[in-house]
């Protein structure tokens, strides 16, 4: 009995000794352990909702801005290339504007008071021309206003803009036509086309108008209410005419009758064209020859239009010059 008693006591010391140096250890390990603040939960969540929402703010307001700096930049980049065409546009105008100069300085040796009061060349026939224009009733001289008469084809080329149209010139060109048939009193063929190539008669378009009195009164009473549209340069007219007619045993005139050459033409162009087409044979004669008669339409107008007329002086002073012909300017309307 006082052994049992014994081992009950020393196994109940054991466990309150082991169970106390248990308790004492968690002690010792919350000692050692740093306490720290807990914060608030809604501190926690308050602090990362107020940047997000400043950043969202600022994130906006630099959206913005860079909205209205794009449009800045593409109103700057429109006016840059409004601004680049325009330069361009000016220095295409200023470069023709010198090319016209030169061509004008190269090709006039007179001043503009001079218009009108060109000197009128005279031209030697061959013996056929010799022979066509003795059977003819034309002057000593063999010409009409200066214009020698010395073709068995021939073929007008006129101006069918508004200046001549609805002017008086439209009256005298008549005249001029009129009278220039009857010094070729038995031709081969006539043509009438207007400075853009279009022909009088279609019924006659790529053909020769047979001579007949019946033709020439037809031509003349057509040629009153003629009027195409014409763009006041005869380059086109020429140029189709040439190209349509002309055969090497033929002898064929074109005539060209006009008031002006507007600014927009280049007056070295037409003639480079005139030259490729109306080339020269083995002699130095060209193919046809042309002959120019400028009416003053636009001297009675402003005279901010009467430049034109003096581009169209030089232009068909120096044409008619280079493809054997005459040029002759009419002082007035008479």
């Amino acid at each position: 009995m006082l052994k049992r008693s014994r081992e009950t006591e020393s196994f109940t010391v054991s466990f309150l000794d082991v169970a106390s140096c248990g308790f004492g250890a968690m002690i010792i390990l919350l000692m050692l352990a740093k306490p720290s603040q807990p914060s608030p939960l809604e501190d926690a969540e308050a602090a990362p909702a107020a940047v997000i929402s400043e950043l969202q703010a600022q994130l906006f307001e630099i959206r913005g801005e860079t909205r209205v700096v794009n449009r800045e930049l593409n109103a700057k980049q429109e006016q840059l290339s409004s601004i680049k065409e325009r330069v361009a546009r000016l220095r295409r105008d200023l470069s023709e504007v010198q090319g016209e100069f030169q061509s004008s300085q190269q090709l006039s040796d007179e001043t503009t008071d001079e218009i009108g009061k060109l000197s009128l060349a005279q031209q030697s026939l061959t013996e056929e021309m010799q022979r066509l224009a003795a059977n003819s009733r034309a002057p000593e001289n063999n010409a009409i206003g200066g214009i020698p008469v010395d073709s068995e084809y021939i073929i007008f080329v006129i101006d069918t803009s508004g200046s001549m149209f609805n002017n008086p010139s439209w009256g005298k060109m008549l005249g001029v036509i009129e009278d220039t048939l009857n010094v070729y009193p038995d031709v081969k063929g006539i043509q009438i086309m207007n400075d853009m190539g279009d022909y009088m008669f279609d019924s006659f378009r790529g053909q020769w108008i047979p001579d007949t009195p019946a033709r020439r009164t037809q031509i003349l009473s057509t040629l009153r209410n003629w009027n195409p549209f014409s763009n006041s340069s005869p380059v086109e007219g020429v140029t189709r005419a040439i190209n349509t007619f002309y055969a090497p045993d033929k002898k064929i005139s074109i005539y060209v009758l006009g008031d002006d050459f507007q600014p927009g033409g280049s007056i070295r162009d037409v003639l480079r064209t005139i030259d490729r087409i109306n080339v020269e044979d083995a002699d130095g004669n060209r193919l046809v020859r042309i002959h120019g008669i400028g009416f003053p339409t636009i001297f009675a107008g402003p005279a901010r239009f009467q430049q034109s007329v003096y581009r169209y002086a030089t232009l068909m002073r120096e044409m008619t010059q280079r493809n054997g012909g005459t040029f002759v300017g009419l002082n007035d309307f008479q």
